[in-house]
């Protein structure tokens, strides 16, 4: 099999943890946990309290509305 070369040009991340890759990088290296109680909604209504949301994101910075709009809040 004949191997080809790759080159790696960039890297991005929008994580619990972290939006970028320096502040990824602090959280995994220092134990992070993305977990928390979940600020979102009001979750009365739910058993499920946790979740790992991601903070101090705000897709219109990436995507126009139309793009936006077929984008979902988790994964």
């Amino acid at each position: 099999m004949e191997l080809k070369r790759v080159v790696v040009t960039g890297i991005g991340a929008i994580t619990p943890i972290g939006n970028n890759v320096n502040d990824l990088w602090d959280a995994l290296v220092n134990g992070v946990s993305g977990t928390a109680r979940i600020t979102l909604f009001d979750t009365e209504k739910f058993k499920t309290k946790i979740a790992c949301e991601v903070k101090n994101y705000d897709g219109r910075e990436f995507f126009d509305r139309k793009e936006l709009r077929k984008h979902d809040r988790y994964a």
